[in-house]
Order: C-alpha cells, then structure tokens, then sequence
C-alpha cells in the first residue's frame, strides 16, 4: 500500500479498506497531574515493597487522595494502563510512570545552605531510589564546611560554579536564608543548572527555560491553621464578607435615619493564608 495525494493509504483490495494517515501529537500533561502522577508512583512503590501484584483504581485513587475519576483521567495521559475488572499491574504501571517521570536514569544535584533543613535533606536517603543524588553540598559557614553530610563533604559555596561542572548537575536546591537565596540561584543558572527547588521564603526571578519549584512550610502551616479554623466552626470567607457587607447596610441606613446621613462600613478583610 501507497498513500495518495490526500494522504490515505490505498489498498488493492478497494477504498473499503483505506485508512487515513495521521500524526500522533504528544500530549501537553499538566503541571498538576504531573505532581499527582509522582504521587501515584510513590504509592504503587509501597505497594511493590507490600507484595502486591495489582490494584484497583479505587485503592490506588484512595492511597493517593484523589477521586478515582481524576485517578483515570491523569493515568489516560499515559495511554491504556489497566484492565477492567482486574485492575492495574503494580510494576507494569510503576515502571510506566518512571519512564515517564524521568526516574530511569540518576539527576545529579547540588544543594546550597547546609542548616538543620538543608542537611536533613542531604542525609535523607529516600532521594536515591526516585533516581536523585546529591552531588555536591555547599556552605558558607566556615564551621560547616568541611564537614561529612550523608557521606558528602560540605564545599565552601566560593566553588558553586566548579561544582556543577565537574559533577554535570542538573538540579538545584535552595535551603538558604530568605535574603541570600536570588543570589545563589543566579549563580546556579549561570553555571547551567536550568531546574531549582527553593525551599527559601521568597519568591526566585528566572530567566526563560529554567523550571522552579517553591517549596515553603509556613505556607503549609498557615493553610491547615485555616482549614483547622473553618473545621472549628468559623464561618467560610465569603460567608463573613457576605454578612459583613449586608450588616454594614444595615447599620448605615440606620445611622443615616438618624443622622441625616449615609455611613459607610469598614469591611472585614479576610485572612491571609499565604503571602
């Protein structure tokens, strides 16, 4: 078979048994899914370690947090994965969203500031079996340098750039105080590194093609202090602005028949969960 001017593949045995000719185009995943696919693998890993051949989607969507529609819709990015009534294969599916993660092959990564998160981070040994190694660890805390981190020696942060380039590391991670953080980062872009994890209290100005992920715990804290108020019966936000607004009204027309005058309110602003 040939395909003809329109781009259809002809058969000798007549137009019945045409086909069009397309073009798969790779499908653009979502920044979200992507955080929910790595999820998705940390599970079926403790799945695997547990002895388990296959799961369901319903248990793997419960183990993960998500619905098991959103569970479909995310993993229908990786083509057909599971078979109805059985399930998907622990290690087939694992293996799948590895390849697909980039976990196949070791990402080489350095980490500036060594405190107490910083090293935490570095002795973590959890990061080597997802295909993360910690390369290079730097400080600029004469007291801490030289030092041994998860069998590493902390660097003076001077030889950063020396750093990245004889051990090729792709990935960089922030874990230095608020004020010093754009300054590292710069230099790590710089010296090639085009993906950075901050664990630093401010937001990271980069030039096009470099990735950053933020990464704050106070955030955090703060969020879950909002959602444990709301659980202790607080009211929701737009249901304080709500009553807020119509009780002023109230008030205000009050006062205006018996002031001769309209007064206006102060609105209660709601509290900020995230800076």
């Amino acid at each position: 078979m040939s395909p003809d001017r329109t781009g259809t593949r002809r058969s000798p045995f007549g137009s019945l048994w045409s086909m069009p000719v397309s073009e798969s185009r790779p499908r653009i995943v979502p920044e979200a899914t992507v955080a929910r696919l790595a999820v998705y693998l940390r599970v079926l890993a403790g799945l695997a370690d547990g002895g388990r051949s296959h799961v369901s989607s319903g248990e793997l969507a419960s183990a993960a947090g998500v619905n098991p529609a959103g569970l479909r819709k995310d993993l229908s990015y990786l083509g057909p994965c599971g078979v109805r009534g059985v399930g998907y294969s622990v290690a087939g599916l694992r293996n799948r969203l590895t390849e697909v993660l980039g976990g196949e092959r070791s990402r080489p990564c350095v980490l500036v500031g060594i405190g107490r998160l910083g090293s935490a981070l570095a002795d973590y040994t959890g990061f080597a079996s997802r295909g993360f190694q910690f390369v290079g660890l730097l400080d600029s805390d004469p007291r801490t340098v030289g030092t041994d981190v998860g069998g590493l020696p902390v660097r003076p942060v001077e030889e950063l750039e020396a750093v990245v380039t004889d051990t090729r590391a792709s990935i960089g991670v922030i874990t230095t105080p608020a004020e010093v953080a754009q300054a590292v980062c710069d230099r790590l872009v710089t010296a090639g590194v085009r993906s950075i994890l901050n664990f630093a209290p401010v937001a990271l100005t980069v030039p096009p093609g470099v990735d950053v992920r933020k990464v704050d715990l106070s955030v955090e804290l703060q969020v879950l202090a909002f959602l444990d108020q709301q659980r202790d019966g607080a009211p929701p936000l737009y249901e304080s602005r709500s009553r807020s607004s119509s009780g002023a009204e109230g008030l205000g027309r009050q006062a205006g028949a018996r002031q001769g005058g309209a007064r206006r309110s102060r609105s209660l602003s709601a509290p900020e969960v995230a800076r």
